[in-house]
């Protein structure tokens, strides 16, 4: 549909007229469709290149998540949230012991899935039973020896943010989390997850 409004909008731009009553022509009006259509795409294809640049870091001693981009020879840090993160230090070792996994810059995580977790319970076992708890999105960490590992909301549990209270996932802010996958967020994004006594890089206390 897309590119039939194209082709029809360059092949009978003389078409475009106005009736007697004043009424946009049929033509007039597919020309606009077509023009806001095009006009979309590129919008669309600008912004997907440019979330191509950037990638997560999370720092388990701040307790935060930032968003870096890539940008010429220089890289910047232009969003962060406050996160909760594992409620045991160190990295994870094995299923059960909540402990966020770690990895090095040189082999990072990476986003494998954004799902919609909008209905998704959990039972924390703290007497509340099984609640919404992973806020409207789940994005799944592809992290090399542990399963069920993402970045998700706080539903229910937005006290503990930020703070170490989860069971080995990074929790947001269920805002924050929306503007997380609004303005920057994509498959395959690469995410580094950095231990308890690693401290910033000259890049992440730069900004815009």
């Amino acid at each position: 549909m897309r590119i039939h409004l194209f082709l029809l909008a360059c092949a009978m731009p003389f078409l475009a007229c106005s009736n007697n009553h004043g009424e946009t022509s049929a033509s007039e009006a597919e020309i606009t469709a077509a023009d806001t259509v095009a006009s979309a795409d590129t919008a669309l294809y600008a912004e997907l290149q440019q979330r191509e640049n950037c990638f997560i870091v999370i720092s388990k001693l701040e307790q935060k998540l930032y968003v870096c981009e890539a940008i010429e020879n220089d890289t910047v840090r232009i969003a962060e949230y406050p996160v909760c993160l594992g409620k045991n230090m160190g990295p994870k070792q094995k299923k059960g012991d909540m402990k966020t996994p770690e990895c090095t810059w040189e082999q990072p995580f990476s986003i494998s899935q954004i799902q919609d977790a909008s209905t998704w319970v959990h039972d924390f076992g703290d007497g509340r039973g099984a609640i919404l708890s992973y806020g409207h999105w789940f994005m799944r960490l592809l992290t090399p020896g542990f399963s069920g590992i993402g970045i998700h909301g706080s539903t229910n549990n937005e006290d503990s943010v930020p703070g170490r209270a989860s069971e080995g996932c990074i929790r947001l802010r269920d805002d924050d989390l929306l503007l997380l996958k609004e303005q920057y967020a994509y498959k395959n994004m690469k995410v580094i997850i950095k231990g308890e006594e690693e401290g910033l890089k000259p890049f992440e206390q730069k900004y815009y």
